[in-house]
């Protein structure tokens, strides 16, 4: 049977290439005899240290850092350095690091990305490429690899067009899948396809480091992307591939072009969807109604809310519920107002919501008029759910349920404080970037946060554990049913929809397993399936412990 834990071949590296090469450096934990055989006596201190001691000083030296960005650049500058022991401290603390490695501070750092510029990672892929994207492809040094995120870089989190500096997307996703499902690092590929920027400050900026030029549309980007897919699926044909951060206007075709000829998905998409559907079904413990009574107006129509309606849709079909009548329990406004057929100016990805109504032009009118007992905010726009909004919630609902899931912190929606001080403490709140405990009177929230890394990383688990040929909505929808049912009672009364994050590589693991039953189920994986599916997945984790080379 397959697995995903083939070790890759040990170069043979002595002296400063030793200690140069992240993958193999053990820095002060080179034990004496080690450093008499490798060529590195007198390279180090000589004190020999273990990993904890090595972790509780890398640990210390980050969170001294007075800034969000100055603790990752820490962090960075230790997985250039030592790449076990980078893991082995963002494990050991997961609810302080992942906030750094991805949202909020990784927008932040995509933006300053060729300002603070250390060393590459990654493959770059530009429009001079075209013709020998395999050969670009080829030059990257580990040959076994199982899973590449891609972005063009247009999309970033809710900041826009960050061309190449968007790299920092790929990187941090593909840290959270080692971290929190146990993909061996040495498998994963971040990958920015950079064709260009319609970004002015950067094509202005002299210490941009993407190609200084607009970007491609049409037949030329279409070309650029599929080279690439083509190149990869011939040089690394075990992989999974994660669409990220794209455009609307390109991402729910990519998707649809790709998602039956090649192992891949969307994750702003179908994950942030299978997320938010989790919340969901945990939220609808608290409130009591039942989801098939639920309705659900999003502020925001892009791929994120689409992805999320999508994913109701079938989770209401799947308890009964006709798919005329499952549609209209979703109802979306974007910048023109409300999504509704009578409108000829919508985008293909949002037809499938335009329900018959007269026309709403605000948020307001739209919570007045068509009373949700769930609000969920995609837009990319801060403080657009005000106390009058929430407090119009409360006065419909006993426990009004607000998503403010627009990433960075500095895009969301409202804050917690937000959510629960105007609706009374009576809100079920759950937000994209991490919000602190808030105290009203003797009562404290600490509200959950819908994070994407609850998902992708177990989804992708799963699929290289089956070995399946292709990825669909079922196995995001069952991975959503997963997450809800790990989320306890305990959770919620602290007002938690989800698992804490300390949990989230157990969480990883259970989704992996119901992911990979999900393959084995419907003869989509090419695996034999195993006695145990969660101790099987379980065995396929990378653990970050030191090679010992004698």
């Amino acid at each position: 049977m397959p697995t995903i834990t083939k070790k890759p071949e040990v170069p043979l590296k002595t002296g400063v290439a030793l200690l140069n090469d992240p993958s193999l450096n053990k820095g002060t934990a080179f034990t004496p005899e080690e450093r008499l055989a490798l060529g590195i006596q007198g390279l180090l201190p000589p004190g020999v240290s273990t990993q904890e001691m090595q972790a509780k000083r890398a640990t210390r030296n980050i969170l001294s850092r007075s800034t969000s960005l100055g603790k990752y650049v820490e962090l960075i500058n230790l997985l250039d350095r030592n790449e076990t022991l980078f893991y082995r401290v963002v494990m050991d603390n997961i609810d302080k690091m992942m906030p750094l490695i991805y949202t909020p501070t990784v927008g932040e750092a995509c933006k300053e990305y060729a300002h603070i510029f250390r060393r590459p990672r990654g493959i770059f892929i530009t429009p001079a490429d075209k013709g020998r994207v395999r050969e670009v492809l080829g030059n990257w040094p580990h040959k076994d690899i199982r899973i590449i995120v891609v972005t063009d870089g247009e999309r970033i989190l809710g900041l826009g067009d960050l061309g190449a500096n968007g790299m920092g997307i790929p990187v941090g996703k593909l840290s959270l899948y080692t971290a929190c499902a146990g993909i061996p690092p040495a498998q994963t590929l971040p990958v920015t396809l950079d064709l260009g920027t319609d970004n002015p400050e950067l094509l202005a900026d002299p210490l941009y480091l993407g190609v200084p030029q607009k970007r491609l549309r049409g037949a030329a980007y279409d070309e650029m992307v599929a080279e690439f897919m083509e190149a990869a699926r011939e040089i690394f044909p075990e992989t999974l591939i994660q669409f990220e951060d794209f455009a609307n206007r390109n991402a729910f075709r990519l998707l649809e072009a790709y998602r039956n000829k090649t192992c891949c998905f969307n994750d702003d998409i179908q994950g942030t969807a299978a997320v938010a559907l989790a919340g969901i079904y945990s939220s609808e413990r608290i409130t009591k109604v039942p989801l098939c009574e639920q309705r659900f107006l999003f502020l925001g129509a892009g791929e994120s809310a689409i992805g999320i309606g999508g994913l109701i849709v079938r989770a209401l079909e799947a308890e009964g519920l006709p798919r005329d009548k499952a549609l209209r329990c979703c109802w979306f406004l974007d910048s023109q107002g409300l999504v509704q057929s009578g409108r000829s100016d919508l985008q293909e990805h949002k037809k499938t919501f335009a329900h018959e109504h007269p026309p709403i032009a605000t948020l307001a009118e739209a919570v007045e008029t068509l009373k949700p007992t769930t609000l969920i905010g995609v837009s990319g726009q801060p403080n657009r759910f005000t106390a009058e909004i929430i407090g119009a919630m409360a006065r419909l609902n006993e426990r009004p349920v607000i998503f403010a899931l627009s990433n960075p912190t500095a895009n969301a929606e409202c804050t917690a404080q937000d959510a629960y001080t105007h609706s009374r403490g009576r809100a079920v709140f759950a937000s994209g970037s991490p919000f602190a405990d808030v105290r009203l009177g003797a009562t404290v929230f600490s509200p959950g946060q819908s994070n994407n890394a609850y998902i992708f990383p177990g989804v992708g688990l799963g699929v290289l554990a089956s070995a399946t040929r292709r990825v669909d909505d079922a196995m995001f929808f069952a991975a959503a049913k997963t997450l809800a049912d790990l989320t306890t009672e305990n959770d919620l009364k602290k007002g938690r929809l989800f698992p804490p994050l300390t949990e989230i590589r157990e969480v990883s693991a259970r989704i992996a397993a119901t992911v990979a039953a999900s393959a084995w189920d419907r003869g989509l994986a090419s695996t034999e399936r195993p006695a145990d599916p969660l101790e099987f997945v379980r065995g396929l984790q990378y653990q970050p412990e030191y090679r010992k080379f004698i």
